[in-house]
């Protein structure tokens, strides 16, 4: 009768770790939880998987919740010795459609209209700068 008990005692512990890791897992922060709204109106991505990926995004978002746009940037995926750079525009009409890879990414036409520049880079340094192209 012992070993009934602790054979349906050992049941239930695996189960309720499992329920317990399967909620954790699915209850991870994203970008849906941010404050604000964030459209990505363009995205470049190079097609070498060998070597360092570099992704370059345009991002519309209508509020200057500085944090926010600084969360957004570190939920985007990143690749070891990759790069991945997020261009922050203020309206949607203003912001580019087209990403290049190399620099200046996009048309000098949208530089008054960014709000922030959000990079992490190869060795996984981040930085964010607000207003990139004011002098």
């Amino acid at each position: 009768m012992s070993n009934r008990i602790v054979f349906y005692a050992l049941i239930l512990s695996v189960l309720v770790i499992v329920v317990w890791i399967i909620s954790d897992t699915l209850d991870q922060p994203s970008v849906v939880d941010l404050e604000g709204e964030f459209v990505e109106t363009a995205f470049y991505r190079n097609e070498n998987n060998t070597g360092p990926v570099v992704r370059i995004y345009a991002v519309h978002t209508p509020d200057t919740s500085w944090n926010a746009m600084k969360a957004f940037g570190e939920f985007m995926p990143h690749t070891k010795y990759g790069n991945t750079k997020v261009y922050f525009f203020n309206t949607l009409e203003n912001s580019p459609k087209e990403i290049r890879p190399e620099k200046p990414h996009f048309d000098q036409i949208y530089e008054p209209f960014c709000l922030g520049f959000y990079e992490k880079n190869a060795m996984g340094q981040e930085r964010f700068v607000q207003f990139p192209f004011k002098d």
